[in-house]
């Protein structure tokens, strides 16, 4: 669902800096609500059959997982059977998904950038960067962690558990703790804010 709202900022960056005459029209309230009606259905599609994969697992130990969350391999790796089909269909998602949402979004900021060069004063430039800048830093918080994330899993046996529970909890936490400061530093009264206290600690 975080991955395609990623994908639906990228759209809405790229009508804003690519079709700016167009905006209101193109990005309807309809439109919007179908975006995210389709983010939605779009992470449901993949996310329903794990459920299903785990209870045809065969469990024989224990039940508690090292894990600060019921995550889906955390789970299918206390089976007493081959988890060969969760790992496989792990995979698979995250590629398709995280895959498929980053090359659009790439995409669009191939758009982007070819606009912006063209724009002729170094001013506009800078401008239509800097509606890009919040956006950027937000897809960097969301998938290096996420990708961090899934690679200790893959990658279990040769990972202590608690670097597991640590990444998961990374994963969960640093996101929506990074997002208000992404998003709020360009806000004017906080960019002063900080700027006014910064330089109250260097004198």
């Amino acid at each position: 669902m975080e991955s395609g709202l990623l994908l639906a900022m990228a759209f809405d960056r790229y009508v804003a800096i690519c079709n700016p005459l167009r905006y209101a029209t193109i990005l309807t309230n309809s439109m919007i609500a179908k975006i995210g009606l389709a983010a939605l259905a779009w992470a449901v599609l993949f996310m329903v059959p794990l459920p299903f994969l785990v209870r045809r697992l065969p469990f024989c130990q224990s039940h508690v997982i090292s894990h600060c969350c019921c995550d889906h391999m955390a789970v299918a790796k206390l089976a007493c059977a081959s988890t060969m089909i969760n790992n496989i269909y792990g995979i698979i998602v995250a590629l398709f998904i995280v895959g498929l949402d980053l090359l659009f979004i790439v995409l669009s900021y191939i758009k982007i950038l070819r606009t912006v060069l063209s724009l002729a004063s170094k001013e506009e430039q800078l401008k239509a960067f800097g509606t890009c800048v919040s956006h950027l830093c937000a897809i960097l918080v969301v998938y290096v962690p996420g990708v961090l994330s899934s690679v200790t899993h893959r990658f279990s046996h040769q990972i202590a558990p608690y670097v597991h529970v640590l990444m998961g909890t990374f994963y969960l936490l640093f996101p929506p703790m990074m997002n208000p400061i992404v998003y709020g530093v360009k806000t004017k009264q906080i960019h002063d804010r900080l700027l006014l206290l910064f330089r109250r600690k260097s004198f």
